[in-house]
């Protein structure tokens, strides 16, 4: 058996994803090995370069495009490969495509690499959470996706917009799909440990269903913004890859919202999406109930029977 080094990362896909969570991890300093893989070698060659180039600036590593015998010693392998979202496409239209896709790059991984943790990124992501955790059959705890960890920094920048402070003193969680279903849990919301409506009136805001309104809606379109002004979203999700890794590496036990396999909390199985968990140097160590009122968990499992509803389609038993 292969030793695992933890202080390796492969990213598999190097397109604007990929390659934005590279330039993201040199620079944070996590890894003393990064390789990159790619159907296309040359990009793969093309972005190590650049990338490396940047290292006199940064911390020592060795960065270079490699191939799938190079992961086997890989902690974690960040699986962004997939079609991108075209404009007018919602992340379920991708499904098709990219589950074909993982179906032939899973089963490459696992071929060298049996002990790593696989982090998802590519979209829809919690359907090929779900597509890599059956394809590999890796413990569930060791297959995750980067899940709502960005649209939840969504929610916490556009919250500090819109109450004037630090988003990072905002806590507040959108669950569900990474998607048109997602949800902005409001019932935990606080400020510093101040309810939000209370904080909320303290900076003179009292229309509090109207704001909460326009600002899940806002989180909910951002990306949809970005694509159609940009073509794709990329530096956002490097820096969620980047905070997932830091919490796996540094072995914080930080809780994240990412997307994993559901056991049966809010009476919801079968199906991967994100929920509040415990990430740590195994994955995902435990899940971390949040209070939700009677509507958020009937709308967590109307997003669930969403997307089961895909996979019972696209990946029948």
């Amino acid at each position: 058996m292969v030793e695992i080094n933890s202080r390796k990362a492969a990213i598999v896909g190097c397109g604007f994803v990929g390659s934005a969570s590279a330039f993201a991890l040199m620079e944070s300093g996590l890894f003393s090995e990064l390789v990159l893989i790619d159907a296309d070698r040359n990009k793969a060659v093309g972005e190590a370069l650049d990338i490396s180039h940047a290292l006199p600036f940064a911390k020592p590593m060795q960065l270079y495009a490699g191939d799938y015998s190079d992961i086997s010693d890989a902690a974690i392998i960040i699986v962004t490969a997939g079609a991108g979202q075209k404009p007018g496409e919602t992340r379920l239209d991708l499904v098709k495509k990219n589950v074909g896709i993982f179906k032939s790059v899973i089963p490459e991984i696992t071929k060298y690499n049996k002990e790593g943790i696989l982090l998802v990124v590519a979209n829809p992501v919690d359907i090929l959470t779900y597509t890599a955790a059956k394809l590999s059959g890796f413990p569930s705890n060791r297959v995750f996706g980067s899940g709502t960890v960005l649209d939840t920094a969504r929610l916490k920048y556009l919250l500090g917009e819109h109450l004037g402070v630090d988003p990072r003193s905002v806590h507040a969680f959108i669950i569900g799909e990474h998607g048109d279903s997602e949800i902005a849990a409001w019932s935990s919301a606080n400020v510093s440990g101040i309810p939000l409506n209370s904080f909320c009136e303290m900076r003179g805001h009292f229309n509090h269903n109207k704001a909460m309104h326009e600002i899940a809606d806002g989180v909910k379109m951002s990306a949809y913004e970005i694509i159609n002004k940009k073509g794709a979203t990329y530096y956002g999700i490097a820096m969620s890859v980047r905070r997932i890794c830091e919490a796996i590496v540094r072995d914080e036990k930080s809780i994240l919202p990412v997307s994993s396999l559901q056991k049966g909390g809010y009476g919801i199985e079968g199906v991967a999406l994100s929920m509040p968990v415990i990430v740590g140097k195994h994955g995902v160590e435990a899940s971390v109930p949040i209070e939700l009122n009677d509507k958020e968990q009937e709308d967590l499992k109307k997003s669930a029977e969403t997307l089961k509803a895909v996979i019972k389609d696209i990946l029948p038993d």
